[in-house]
């Protein structure tokens, strides 16, 4: 999600289910539930698509090699080069197509009314701010299965199948009920708190592994008239990135599970109230940089940058896009979140990884081949390590780090991961209920318990309440763990 949006995902490796949607998340304002209702109305018909070409060892998703490809890329934190370095390899392969490539920031409002006419593009980067709620598309049956795309030979090596060249968890991330798969998520994110290695070292401090050791850091930062936290306040659904892996640490996985199937009570978990009552101590005992439920992702961002704060809770995507006001020197590191104490059901180190910056086809697309041979292009090793060098994030290719050098925060991202092994936790709520994550979770709950409106109780009797709301609400999608 740059703007948080606009950036939206990013690095690392992981295990297990892991998820961000979110994926890809980032986001800023949140798409209501209503907003795609109407994009199940036709408009536009199976004459108007493109043909099938020829299939053959080079083409083996049979696309049609004079038809238009129409891609368009959520102009995030992560730029647009790496597409369109990866759109010139398309139009190389398909020297007689023509490639409409946009970027923008307004998915949302530039596709919605495309959708609804039945003439979306052929390929989404679906992200950002204005990301199109997920739960919605698959619902109404709006995209378009990648099955062929992950069984179609990778583009490397015709003896492996895409899907045998992916990070583990990217498949499963992009089901919703069972075997399909409508989402590829091209990114991969590390979640959790990034710091100045080099501001840790000027209190003479390491990384807090328990509650009590945060505390001591934060007051020891606070005697230098150094903030411990600061935070996307205007958009506190930044908070779970590292406030979800510290439930799971604490509670187990199942907690984490039971809070993303909506179960009742689920967020009344002893683990849960120790996380909330954990961070609202942050802000009690004055730890909180001064003014944060005020400021963006960027501010916040920019605030830390300048050593005003020492942790922030964010996706890897934070490298690259605060990349113009992270000092030379700053030393930028990540850490899985700190835990309670030892009594904790998961060990230090357990953190959340997980797919970011989700590519779609839509059902309706003219030309959903084109789409699919685009993203085929996009997981090879070459545009795998194009985006790693570029942006500093890993991609879903399994791979693609071998001859580049990796940057501060990407070689703290990886480390993170090897940290972790399977303790990789991967929370679904941010990709199958949006609304209910961004503005319920993460402003009307988490946001004002961080700027002392609610208790940690009141907070969570709320955040519950909502939770319970969503189970009930027969216009919402449902979707449970498996």
């Amino acid at each position: 999600m740059g703007s948080i949006s606009e950036s939206k995902v990013s690095a690392g490796i992981g295990r297990r289910d892991l998820i961000r949607r979110s994926a890809a998340l980032g986001l800023i304002s949140v798409p209501t539930m209503s907003f795609l209702a109407a994009c199940a109305s036709s408009g536009g018909g199976e004459e108007d698509k493109a043909k099938a070409g020829k299939k053959t060892a080079k083409n083996p998703l049979a696309v049609n090699e004079t038809a238009q490809l129409e891609f368009v890329l959520f102009d995030g934190g992560f730029g647009k080069e790496y597409a369109e370095d990866a759109v010139k390899i398309y139009e190389t392969n398909f020297p007689k197509a023509k490639v409409k490539f946009s970027a923008t920031q307004k998915i949302q409002s530039t596709l919605q009314p495309r959708f609804n006419q039945g003439t979306p593009p052929d390929l989404i980067d679906n992200s950002g701010a204005e990301q199109m709620d997920m739960g919605v598309l698959v619902g109404k049956k709006q995209l378009a299965d990648l099955t062929p795309l992950l069984d179609a030979p990778s583009y490397d090596d015709p003896a492996k199948k895409v899907r045998d060249t992916l990070r583990p968890g990217i498949v499963e991330m992009g089901q919703f009920d069972g075997d399909p798969v409508w989402i590829m998520y091209y990114a991969y994110t590390v979640y959790g708190v990034w710091y100045s290695q080099k501001a840790l070292d000027s209190l003479d401090a390491a990384y807090p592994e328990t509650w009590d050791e945060m505390l001591a850091v934060c007051e020891k930062a606070k005697k230098k008239n150094i903030a411990g936290w600061t935070y996307a306040g205007k958009y506190p659904y930044y908070l779970p990135f590292s406030l979800y892996p510290m439930i799971g640490k604490v509670g187990g996985r199942e907690v984490l599970d039971a809070i993303d199937n909506l179960e009742p009570n689920a967020w009344k978990h002893p683990a849960v109230k120790a996380c909330f009552e954990a961070y609202y101590e942050l802000y009690k005992k004055g730890y909180v940089l001064k003014g944060t439920p005020g400021l963006d992702h960027i501010q916040s961002q920019t605030a830390w940058a300048q050593g005003k704060a020492l942790f922030i809770p964010n996706g890897s995507w934070v490298e690259n896009e605060s990349a113009n006001v992270i000092p030379a020197d700053f030393d930028l590191a990540v850490s899985a979140p700190t835990g309670i104490d030892s009594s904790d059901k998961m060990p230090f180190g357990t953190i959340w990884a997980s797919g970011g910056e989700p590519f779609v086809v839509p059902a309706k697309a003219k030309n959903a081949s084109g789409g699919m041979e685009q993203l085929r292009i996009m997981l090879s090793e070459a545009s795998s390590k194009n985006f790693t060098a570029k942006v500093k994030s890993l991609t879903a290719f399994n791979g693609g780090t071998d001859g580049i050098t990796l940057t501060p925060g990407l070689k703290s991202g990886v480390a993170a991961l090897e940290k972790a092994g399977d303790n990789v936790v991967n929370p679904r709520m941010q990709d199958w209920y949006v609304q209910l994550q961004k503005e319920q979770i993460g402003v009307g709950g988490l946001g004002e318990m961080m700027a002392g409106r609610l208790t940690p109780a009141e907070a969570i009797s709320k955040i519950q309440g909502y939770a319970d709301a969503a189970a009930k609400d027969s216009s919402i999608k449902h979707y449970k763990h498996q």
